[in-house]
């Protein structure tokens, strides 16, 4: 039975919808940063892809007689964004978007996955994206349901409980708000998604 993490690690993939206190461990992601509006942008869109193709790669990597050591089967956990700037322009958002990757995932795993990709879909170039260890730490986080574009709300009742909670926001380079998409849009009409909205805060 393939390792889901959503459902081995709830705490970070199932928050209720009343916001809560986190603290993120250290994990694994193959990443790629951009700028742009993610609905109109051909570079975000490209870099979904390549994300998900590198992710599929490590998943597959068992095959082939090159099965990486540690390995063992996994459901390709759902996409990720860190965000920053305005979300009234969203042309001016700086991204990064990312996948998280089992621990067994070395950069000798990662660049076999490259390689992989590059064979499948060599119209796609991966040389933008990186592997890394990303620790997130001490967070506050909310489920949002709906469209993307009613967040809003959502994100005020989370701040609204990070600043009533004796914390404060926290954001710098490494920290922003971050969004763990658990719905695909492309077939989940806008009502039903499903979003983990978490934002790195720290104690007054």
């Amino acid at each position: 039975m393939p390792i889901d993490f959503k459902k081995t690690q709830k705490e970070l993939y199932q928050p209720k919808i009343a916001p809560s206190v986190i603290d993120v461990p250290t994990m694994t992601f193959i990443m790629i940063d951009g700028a742009g509006d993610p609905n109109t942008s051909e570079a975000y869109q490209n870099a979904v892809e390549i994300l998900y193709g590198l992710s599929y790669a490590v998943k597959m990597s068992k095959t082939g007689g090159r099965q990486p050591e540690g390995y063992f089967d996994f459901v390709v956990p759902p996409l990720e964004g860190l965000w920053s700037g305005d979300a009234r322009d969203k042309g001016g958002f700086a991204w990064t978007s990312m996948i998280r990757q089992p621990d067994f995932v070395t950069e000798s795993v990662f660049e076999q996955a490259r390689e992989t990709l590059a064979k499948k879909k060599p119209r796609l170039d991966s040389r933008a994206a990186r592997l890394e260890r990303f620790t997130e730490g001490l967070c506050a986080q909310v489920l949002h349901l709906g469209s993307y574009d009613d967040e809003p709300a959502t994100v005020a009742t989370l701040d609204r409980f990070i600043a009533e909670s004796a914390y404060r926001l926290d954001y710098s380079e490494g920290r922003r708000h971050h969004e763990i998409y658990l719905a695909d849009p492309r077939k989940t009409t806008p009502e039903k998604l499903k979003t983990v909205l978490r934002h790195p805060i720290a104690t007054i």
